[in-house]
């Protein structure tokens, strides 16, 4: 970039003092950057000076008046683009950001600022895997150092692991390293072991606390682990820095949806989607927001605009699919078989696109298709995960041999005596919903959604790092004493407060997962209640089969390996009934369509709640609902899904067989 002559002492002066100004005072700034253009009009240095002190002043329709003249004079010039690229990502026109970042990478691809703004604005897009390249390109351009920049490519070119090595053997050496630490927190988070990078994350801020970058990483790493409340404090930390930051606000609404802040969620969206509205992604994260409380026609139209903005973005139609009650027109069918037909179509937009065929083609009753696209988008996530279907017959028979009757014989009486908690535990799709919107619609039960803090700190308890360490749980049960065991109880008791937002005395866990840790809910809180949801092993695995889980539920991606977990699951519940008689509740979910008033007061009986006509008429009850039957439980019993499996029935052999006997005796146990 070349400027117009002019004086060079006293512009070089000028020009310096206006750049100091940027930081402290953008409007005084720009009357400097202005009076040097009054002497020496069209000089491209104080014009991009002035463009910046107006996007930082907040006068963005300015800002862009005034880079665009010098944008198109300047396509080649790295601080203009850059510049260009955050005017229009600030005023919410993320694709022409994203081309502005582009330009500014192409001509200085070492600018590490212009890879982050690209990354940022692709974020926005929804184009998770050129955003997750931007970011890694950003750390390699903010890597110098020879050995930090050879992780980096290693990131660059997805090896994690690779980056890992050269990484810690870097740190052997130079320990304090911010930008070593945090790229290692990067790696180890891509290899999924995000309570390390947590970790590591702590120890960066530590030496950097001003380390913007990696605050943001640690914030992201808190939300996946759960743990919403800690990243909500980062997040605020670096709000109070930038405040319009849309990546920020964000991961902030979803946090608090998380906790169940679902008001002050929805607004933070609408407030973001406002200003970038070119943003599927968002548009999808709103719709998820709006199907929880209810909202079903603002929830289609939201997920509508993010197809209509992104036709490939599978999990966005998959989404529509996942309302149940939404119907897909023949247009509809026809646009995402042109978006699977693309050879550039990501694994992840695929498997998400088979499964909304899969559910568009049920709802039309061509089932030989349905299951075709079903089964290929099952096919595509299993090849994606790590299974082992060892793991759980394992802990099932550890169980058994470790929490005894006489275990639990000998602690009785201790453990925190608290009665709140009502565990909802079993399968998926095998009416848990149900189940709570009846209890929830009690006034003495405030219903919150499945949390993950029981198998948080059974993991805690295993003392394994990864999946591949050794595992102390469940033994280390039968070590605890009377004030560790009530001290976990207090913790699980502390560490759920924050999604109970009424005073109603008794509050639902509806984790389905919790069956395999009943051992630890029964010596923690002995007064807690346990119900166990159980649906006909054909219609609750196939309907698991056919549901693709945000998370988790890695089991239910193969008919064969589904089979086998219920199977096992019912082995468990099997033993806990001897042990524990009576200890758990079942509701057969084929006994609560067909005589539902029976069943709830059978129910509440156990529970020790007076029968109340609101939980009769749970359809009514408005509160959020958060899982994929959310509408579903919003209208009176249906029957027409108890048998619904049996469209498919000619295609469940491999289902059959892992089953074996337990679907003979279905709804008992055989003898184990």
């Amino acid at each position: 970039m070349t400027t117009t002559t002019a004086p060079s002492g006293s512009v070089a002066t000028a020009l310096a003092h206006a750049q100091r100004l940027l930081g402290v005072d953008p409007r005084m700034a720009a009357e400097q950057a202005g009076a040097i253009l009054e002497a020496v009009p069209r000089h491209a240095e104080a014009t991009l000076i002035l463009a910046t002190a107006l996007r930082l002043a907040g006068d963005l329709q300015q800002a862009l008046r005034t880079i665009e003249p010098l944008s198109r004079a300047f396509p080649q010039s790295p601080p203009v683009q850059l510049e260009h690229g955050r005017i229009l990502a600030a005023a919410g026109q993320t694709q022409a950001a994203v081309a502005a970042f582009k330009r500014a990478v192409a001509a200085e691809p070492e600018l590490a600022e212009a890879w982050r703004g690209l990354a940022e604005a692709l974020e926005l897009t929804g184009d998770e895997a050129e955003a997750q390249a931007a970011r890694a390109r950003q750390i390699k351009a903010g890597a110098r150092d020879p050995q930090l920049m050879a992780a980096a490519v290693a990131l660059v070119d997805e090896k994690p692991g690779e980056a890992e090595k050269l990484l810690r053997a870097m740190l052997e050496t130079r320990p304090d390293e911010p930008a070593a630490i945090r790229m290692l927190a990067e790696a180890v988070a891509r290899l999924g072991r995000q309570e390390e990078a947590e970790d590591l994350l702590l120890r960066c801020l530590e030496i950097a606390p001003g380390f913007t970058a990696a605050r943001h990483n640690l914030a992201t790493v808190l939300y996946r682990l759960g743990r919403s409340e800690d990243a909500l404090v980062q997040l605020e930390r670096l709000l109070t820095e930038e405040p319009r930051n849309p990546s920020y606000l964000n991961l902030k609404a979803a946090a608090l949806a998380r906790i169940g802040e679902y008001a002050p969620a929805i607004a933070l969206y609408e407030e973001v989607l406002a200003r970038y509205p070119q943003q599927p992604k968002g548009w999808m994260s709103y719709g998820h927001a709006l199907k929880t409380v209810g909202r079903s026609a603002d929830c289609a139209a939201a997920y509508r605009k993010a197809v209509d903005q992104a036709p490939s973005l599978g999990e966005a139609w998959w989404s529509l699919a996942n309302m149940k009650t939404y119907r897909f027109s023949e247009p509809d069918l026809a646009a995402m078989e042109a978006q699977l037909a693309r050879d550039d179509l990501s694994e992840d937009d695929r498997l998400h696109l088979d499964y909304a065929l899969g559910k568009a083609h049920e709802d039309a009753g061509r089932y030989a298709r349905s299951f075709e696209h079903y089964a290929k988008g099952a096919a595509l996530r299993r090849e994606q995960i790590h299974y082992d279907p060892g793991v759980m017959t394992e802990h099932v028979a550890r169980s058994k041999a470790t929490l005894s009757a006489d275990l639990f014989a000998a602690r009785a009486g201790q453990g925190c005596p608290a009665p709140d908690p009502i565990f909802i535990l079993g399968l998926p799709r095998a009416g848990s919903t149900l189940v709570e919107q009846i209890l929830a619609s009690h006034s003495a039960v405030e219903g919150t959604m499945e949390l993950p803090d029981i198998t948080s700190m059974a993991r805690r308890l295993s003392g394994a790092k990864s999946t591949k360490d050794a595992s102390a749980y469940p033994e280390i049960l039968a070590t605890l004493d009377a004030d560790a065991l009530k001290a976990l109880g207090e913790e699980f008791l502390e560490r759920t407060r924050v999604q109970r937002k009424t005073d109603r005395p008794l509050f639902i866990d509806k984790m389905p997962n919790n069956f395999a840790h009943i051992g630890l809910i029964a010596l923690m809180l002995p007064n807690a209640k346990i119900i166990d949801a159980r649906r006909h092993p054909l219609g609750c695995c196939f309907s698991g089969f056919k549901q693709h889980f945000a998370r988790g539920q890695n089991f239910s991606y193969g008919l064969e390996d589904i089979g086998r977990y219920y199977a096992d699951y019912v082995e468990l519940m099997a033993h806990f009934d001897a042990v524990l008689p009576g200890r758990v509740h079942r509701v057969i979910y084929e006994a609560m369509i067909e005589d539902p008033e029976a069943q709830i007061r059978a129910l509440l009986d156990y529970c020790g709640l007076p029968f109340e006509d609101a939980c009769l008429n749970f359809h009514e009850n408005d509160r959020a609902v958060r899982t994929a039957s959310s509408e579903q439980v919003r209208r009176p019993i249906f029957k027409d899904a108890v048998e619904h499996w049996q469209n498919y029935e000619s295609w469940l052999d491999p289902l059959k067989t892992a089953l074996g006997p337990v679907l003979a005796h279905y709804p008992a146990a055989p003898g184990f």
